[in-house]
Parts: C-alpha cells; sequence; structure tokens
C-alpha cells in the first residue's frame, strides 16, 4: 500500500484536498487533526496532562462541559513557544500510536494508497514513512485573508503568529515530492487532484505484489532508507 504523505500551511486548502481523495477518489484518510480532537476529550490521558500544565496559564482552558477550550489554547501556545513544545509532546506520542492503527486497517482491507493527512508532516519526521509527499501551497498573502475568514476570532497578529509557527513554505515546497498550488478557483484546485491520482494512484498488479510478504518487506524497507537519507541531505545542503 503506497502511504502518501498530505501536507501544507494552515488555511492553504490541505482538507478540501483531502476530502477530494475521500469523496471522489474512495481513497480512506487518516486525518491527524481528528485524531487530536479525539485523543483530549475528557478523561483522556493527554486531556489530564494538558489541563494539569497549562490550567494556571490559561483560566479559560476548559468550557462549561469540562471540554478543552480549544481557541484559548491555540492562542495561547501560538504564542508561547515553548509552551507549543510541550503540548506536541503530550500528544503527537499518542497521535502517531493511533495513525499507525489506522494505516494498519487500511493495509489489511486491500487498500492501494492511503493519505496520511498531517499539517506538521516534516516537523515531525512522519515524511519518513512514506513514499511520496504532497504540499498544499498558496501565497502568503492569500493565506493569511483564508485564515481570518476561517477563523474570524483571530486577530492579525494571532493570524501572522500561526502562519510563523510552521516550517516555512519554501523549505515545505524543497522536501515535497509534488506541489498542488491553491491560489486559483475550487475547480482548478480538484483539476490538479484529480490527474495526481491519475498519475500516481498505484496498479493493480502493484498493490497485489505488495500483499506478497518479501515484496512488501523489501518495499516498505526501501521507502524508508531512502526518505532517511534524502532527508540527510536535504539537510545538508541547507546548512
Amino acid at each position: 500500500m503506497l502511504i502518501v504523505g498530505l501536507t501544507g500551511g494552515i488555511a492553504c486548502g490541505k482538507s478540501t484536498v483531502s476530502r477530494r481523495f475521500k469523496e471522489r477518489h474512495n481513497i480512506p484518510i487518516v486525518d491527524a487533526d481528528k485524531i487530536a480532537k479525539d485523543i483530549v476529550q475528557p478523561g483522556q490521558s493527554a486531556y489530564k496532562k494538558i489541563v494539569n500544565h497549562f490550567k494556571e496559564n490559561i483560566p479559560d482552558l476548559l468550557l462549561e462541559d469540562e471540554n478543552l477550550n480549544r481557541p484559548a489554547l491555540g492562542k495561547w501556545v501560538f504564542a508561547h513557544p515553548d509552551d507549543l513544545k510541550v503540548l506536541n509532546g503530550i500528544t503527537h506520542p499518542t497521535i502517531r500510536y493511533v495513525m499507525c492503527q489506522q494505516i494498519l486497517g487500511y493495509y489489511l482491507k486491500g487498500y492501494s494508497l492511503c493519505i496520511l493527512d498531517v499539517p506538521l508532516l516534516f516537523e515531525s519526521r512522519l515524511d519518513q514513512f512514506c513514499g511520496v509527499t504532497i504540499s498544499i501551497v498558496c501565497d502568503e498573502e492569500l493565506q493569511l485573508e483564508r485564515l481570518q475568514i476561517r477563523n474570524p476570532e483571530l486577530s492579525i497578529e494571532d493570524a501572522r503568529n500561526r502562519i510563523k509557527s510552521q516550517m516555512p513554505m519554501k523549505l515545505k515546497i524543497s522536501r515535497s515530492d509534488y506541489i498542488i498550488n491553491n491560489d486559483n478557483t475550487l475547480e482548478q484546485l480538484y483539476d490538479q487532484v484529480d490527474q495526481w491520482v491519475k498519475n500516481v494512484k498505484p496498479g493493480t498488479i502493484r498493490t497485489l505484489l505488495e500483499y506478497f510478504p518479501p515484496f512488501g518487506c523489501l518495499s516498505a524497507s526501501t521507502v524508508y532508507v531512502s526518505r532517511k537519507i534524502a532527508a540527510k541531505w536535504k539537510q545538508t545542503k541547507q546548512e
């Protein structure tokens, strides 16, 4: 099964592309954002750790129903990078575990391709486990405009902080195998997605071969090693 890492800058259209993969092409999605929401529900281990660490600094951390006030938490951590690292350290291990469970489930169901939808794909180094990677990108000013439309509660400063907290777009582009540009219309975005699926989705023969254990193990090992080497080479080049 080909694992495709899907990422992009905040408000660049990654979720729209993800839905297109699922609804138009019946490709399963492992959604890191959805998993992240599920693991911080009241009673979960990550929820308890977040409350214990942040309750003193964020008075309105909890809503009346005891759920996390995600906008308040987000506003705080995107303005305090050290606390953003703490939050990621609490949630990321559990997110990775659930993601692996879901990927295995889709593999056992016989899918030829699976989308790993992860905002911090490169930052978390999950791209090393993907056969190919895609970044959804758009003009920075358009990105800022879309973010404020999507999250009207954010001030211009808050919106810029969220964009700056992510990997720079140029670096993300340099590390991606494919780029889908979302500067234009929805129809043009869909056309790019549909063409990508037509060109890249594995055929039936390759899918069947990968379910033959020796070939599958060799394929997975080759992807992981090549990703590690490529990441190290790109890092050396940038330095």
